[in-house]
């Protein structure tokens, strides 16, 4: 049952019209979300990359630039 109240009057939809209205605001949420969530999840992995190879390499050749200035 979907229940629409617009200037001041009541519409009751039921049945088969309230069943299409629920899946056609289902189908449009999901166009809306599913987009939504993979580019999180590409976000997601792209820093958990960034901080998996480019973070310790950086502090390794900080330690080598440093190891290798003590050499001098």
């Amino acid at each position: 049952m979907l229940i629409i109240s617009r200037d001041g009057k009541t519409t009751v939809v039921t049945g088969w019209r309230a069943w299409l209205a629920g899946a056609v605001l289902g189908l449009v949420a999901a166009v809306v979300l599913v987009p939504l969530a993979a580019l999180l999840l590409g976000l997601t992995l792209t820093i958990a990359a960034f901080l998996l190879f480019v973070v310790p390499l950086a502090i390794m050749l900080a330690v080598v630039s440093t190891w290798i200035r003590g050499l001098r």
